[in-house]
């Protein structure tokens, strides 16, 4: 009879144990910052909705529709990083971008901003950015593993 038992022990003695582990790193796709993802998604949101809670709809129109779309944008990249890692960390630095952008905007965009807008930019604007230097951390340290 053939000895079908299995002996526990280290896995390391597999003798596949060095394959297994690049398949599970690749099936990982190098997903360090996984934790990065929903902030993203949500900071989106927050932007998109933020002039309906600042109230600020009345005063800054142009604004309004400013932070629905750049909200709306910086919401789909984090389902994009989420639905397509490999692919999407590439964007990062356009949610960099997005995050200065976001900074200066109240100036460029609005009419004459009141703290509260200026504050509530500032500070999404620099969350994106923080968020979005995170992501190019990620995307450079998965390109040096490969």
């Amino acid at each position: 009879m053939a000895n079908v038992s299995h002996p526990s022990g280290d896995i390391t003695t597999h003798p596949d144990a060095s394959e297994m582990r690049a398949r599970f790193e690749r099936m990982l796709g190098g997903r360090d910052v996984v934790l990065v993802d929903g902030p993203v998604f949500l900071l989106g949101l927050y932007c998109a909705v933020s002039p309906w809670i600042v109230h600020y709809t009345a005063s800054q129109p142009a604004l309004v529709t400013h932070n629905l779309i750049v909200g709306i944008a910086i919401g789909l990249l984090g389902l994009g990083f989420t639905a397509a890692p490999a692919r999407m960390y590439g964007l990062s630095g356009a949610m960099c971008a997005l995050g200065v952008w976001m900074i200066i905007s109240p100036w460029i965009v609005g009419e004459s901003p009141d703290a509260g807008v200026i504050w509530n930019n500032i500070v999404v604007g620099a969350l994106t950015l923080v968020l979005g230097l995170m992501c190019v951390a990620t995307a450079a340290r998965a390109t040096t593993r490969s």
